[in-house]
């Protein structure tokens, strides 16, 4: 079997996106060396990273992004003999045994946290890959019956995939909790969110219902103007040692997104011993399942309260701790690898 892949993600910025392409496919070659992989990129071969060494990658350039996804990357993998191309959403009618991995329809679920353009082309992409795709594969059953709901011509060949925690967060030792702590300022008990401006993370929500519980919030990621406020400690982007330690460190982490596919952070968090709270938007119940506080809405009175409650009940707290460890063992990038490989003996068969 001969596997061409866009591979435009793996080792990128740090997103989930970003994180599935790498870690799913780092643990596939571990688990199938004899189906060959050919990586596909208008970007250079990164660096650093190990799996990479022994794995074709062709870079092939293009003009624009969108004429690179829709003829360049399915010429490309027409060109070297793949059985089948693996994108990401928006697959082109010239792909060969396409296969489509749609994370969530967030931008159905509400448009306006995308901008005009990028849902018609999410829109468009997916309408099209529920057509035109052998298989779409998803990371949650409950993306996979968002998908179902809004593109119901993938009904028969949507499969679910789900992620996992990716192998570069761990519990951080004592010593190294404390040495981060003390360089970003952070003394007693806090709560750990990771940050972003975009409207659907709901970062407000955590800043608000903090300061109504009198609890500190550290923050990390992407910076927003609501990050303004006097119980907040802020840290910017940091690199995967240093957010293990803030995780771990963490009483609680909070995740008030109103929608996710899956929610990587919450089992991150899990992974270090991190209380979970987490709102009910998407998948994120389907991850937390009985290891996480699932909120039941978004009002901030709701979160404070729950905030404060758990602040002062150590023995609830190290309840949904070790619960959290367990449950985030039941996902792995190795089930994940075997998740992919079946989908991939569906089509080439």
């Amino acid at each position: 079997m001969k596997v061409a892949i866009d591979a435009r993600l793996i080792a990128g910025t740090s997103t989930g996106d970003s994180t599935y392409w790498t870690c799913f496919l780092e643990a596939f070659t571990q688990l199938y060396p004899e189906v060959e992989l050919i990586c596909i990129s208008n970007r250079s071969k990164p660096l650093g990273v190990p799996w990479l060494e022994n794995i074709s990658w062709l870079n092939v350039p293009a003009k624009t992004e969108q004429w690179w996804s829709m003829v360049t990357l399915p010429l490309a993998a027409r060109k070297v003999g793949a059985n089948l191309l693996h994108v990401q959403y928006a697959l082109s009618p010239l792909a060969k045994n396409g296969i489509s991995t749609v994370h969530d329809v967030s931008f159905m679920i509400e448009p306006a946290w995308f901008s005009a353009r990028d849902q018609t082309l999410l829109k468009m992409g997916v309408e099209l890959a529920s057509r035109k795709a052998k298989r779409i594969v998803t990371v949650s059953e409950t993306s996979k019956s968002e998908i179902l709901r809004f593109f119901p011509k993938a009904k028969v060949k949507t499969r679910v995939a789900t992620n996992a925690c990716p192998p570069w967060i761990q519990r951080a030792s004592p010593e190294q909790v404390s040495r981060v702590l003390d360089s970003h300022g952070i003394a007693g008990p806090h709560a750990f969110t990771v940050g972003t401006n975009w409207a659907r993370k709901n970062m407000k929500l955590a800043v608000e219902a903090t300061r109504e519980a009198e609890c500190q919030l550290v923050v990390t990621g992407k910076q927003g103007g609501e990050l303004a406020a006097n119980h907040v400690r802020a840290t910017g982007y940091v690199d995967t040692d240093v957010l293990s330690a803030l995780y771990t460190s963490a009483t609680l982490y909070l995740a008030p997104s109103l929608h996710e596919g899956f929610g990587i952070p919450i089992v991150e968090a899990m992974r270090c011993g991190t209380p979970v709270v987490c709102g009910p938007g998407g998948a994120m119940p389907e991850v937390a399942g009985t290891a996480g506080f699932v909120m039941p809405d978004y009002d901030t009175a709701t979160w404070a309260k729950a905030v404060r409650k758990l602040l002062n009940d150590p023995s609830k707290l190290s309840e949904l701790s070790m619960r959290g460890t367990e449950r985030e063992a039941e996902f792995t990038w190795s089930r994940s690898a075997q998740a992919h490989y079946e989908v991939y003996r569906e089509v080439v068969k």
